[in-house]
């Protein structure tokens, strides 16, 4: 796998890197005192939902599969370790081989989550999961904060198309990773070339203000624009006068123009106006395109208007308000020694404070009522119960460190599309609330 397709720079050949300091330490302690190589199971979960949403939406799972296949410590990392003196020599010994030999389950990418859902469970010696954590929990944390915002802005959208345009407002790497969790989450295109180059997520985009402010008039500009991308381009109309810029479009371009874009004032009372006004030129076909610092609330303030596609940057990115979905990976269970056939223990963290966890390997299932609808996201350490046994929602992703899951975006995309059809119709409300589902222990 080239680093470039992990959203890398080309100069980082791993991703070994992207962890804690402590990672190690606690690595080189438990070689120290033989308790390395104790089989463990590792869960990824969320106590809770970010406040008002009704689910969440898992995406990156497939940046976590490249993640892992190139978690390597080469001679110039193990160097840097050296040089730093962040463990010992044994511990860089055992780093040079390491290669994960483990099993990775999870939730597929695409589906929707609630607290307390084990989203991804990391199995192996603890040696070798434990390295995992955080480089597991950013792309996680991120991509699915971003995934959910697209989910709750696609839904508002009502169908109506949705590209993703905020590269310039966050880390460039962090831009292609949002626009591939865009896509997932129900956006239909983005303006950035990387993201399209890596991930084969359509690219969009025509011209902005200073290409207008380039040329003597706007006349001139909208001329430039047709004689070079044809009469199906999107023309910018609020650099000056929206209506005159309208008017001049139509002239410019003919009744077949392709779109107008509007990207400042009151976006409800302008789409309007230009509307009637494109009617009124014959331009009864062009679309209308909107931005302008959109978020799920304006979105679907825009239901009633003539609107026809929304372009979303700096609201998305950040996660709508929520940047982040909270994730851990918190060991749940470990061998009683380190003999390969010792039984596992169940182990959570018990301390106050809102951060206590349930122990156990767990499977998960959602229960649905009769009429195909979710009633419960059930969660348990024993044999799952024969009723739930066909809606066991994790998928093996990882076989004895081998990927043995990977799929395309576009599969991910569709099964978002299908797991919320199986919600209950207030998940896709935007006032708040609390999940959707409860969260069922058995």
């Amino acid at each position: 796998m080239n680093p470039a397709d992990l959203g890398l720079p080309v100069d980082v050949p791993s991703t070994a890197l992207f962890t804690d300091h402590y990672e190690l330490t606690m690595l080189q302690a438990a070689l120290a005192n033989g308790t390395a190589d104790r089989r463990s199971v590792f869960e990824v979960f969320t106590r809770r939902l970010p406040e008002g949403r009704r689910y969440g939406v898992i995406a990156g799972t497939g940046r976590v599969l490249d993640a892992v296949e190139n978690f390597r410590f080469d001679g110039a990392v193990l160097e840097f370790l050296r040089e730093r003196n962040i463990v010992d020599a044994r511990t860089l010994d055992w780093l040079a081989s390491y290669r994960f030999s483990g099993d990775v389950w999870g939730y597929p990418e695409g589906e929707v989550y609630f607290p307390g859902s084990p989203v991804l469970r990391v199995e192996g010696s603890f040696a070798e999961c434990v390295l995992l954590e955080t480089v597991i929990l950013s792309i996680l944390n991120h991509d699915s904060a971003i995934a959910a915002a697209a989910s709750r802005m696609s839904s508002a959208a009502g169908g109506r198309p949705l590209i993703e345009m905020g590269a310039r407002r966050t880390h460039e790497l962090a831009a292609v990773a949002s626009a591939r969790a865009a896509y997932v989450g129900g956006f239909t295109s983005t303006s950035d070339l990387a993201a399209g180059f890596r991930y084969g997520i359509p690219t969009v985009g025509t011209s902005a203000h200073a290409f207008t402010l380039l040329h003597d008039s706007e006349r001139d500009a909208f001329t430039a624009q047709v004689a070079s991308l044809g009469g199906g381009t999107t023309l910018l109309v609020d650099t000056y006068d929206v209506a005159e810029a309208v008017r001049t479009a139509v002239e410019v371009a003919g009744t077949g123009l392709g779109a107008v874009r509007i990207d400042s004032g009151d976006l409800l009372l302008v789409a309007h106006r230009v509307r009637d006004q494109l009617d009124e030129l014959g331009a009864t076909e062009t679309k209308i395109v909107v931005t302008s610092d959109l978020d799920e609330y304006a979105i679907a303030s825009l239901a009633a208007a003539p609107v026809d596609a929304y372009g979303v940057g700096t609201q998305l990115v950040t996660g709508s308000g929520h940047p982040t979905c909270s994730m851990v990976y918190k060991l749940v269970a470990r061998a009683a020694s380190a003999d390969p056939k010792a039984p596992l223990v169940s182990v959570a963290k018990k301390s106050s404070g809102g951060k206590t966890s349930v122990g156990g390997r767990k499977w998960a299932a959602r229960r649905t009522g009769s009429d195909g609808v979710a009633e419960a996201e059930v969660l348990g350490t024993g044999p799952v119960p024969a009723a739930l046994a066909d809606t066991q929602l994790l998928v093996q992703l990882v076989k004895a460190g081998e990927v043995v899951a990977r799929e395309s975006l576009e599969a991910a995309r569709e099964r978002h599309r299908e797991a919320l059809t199986g919600l209950p119709l207030s998940a896709t409300q935007l006032s708040r609330g609390e999940a959707v589902i409860p969260t069922e222990y058995v």
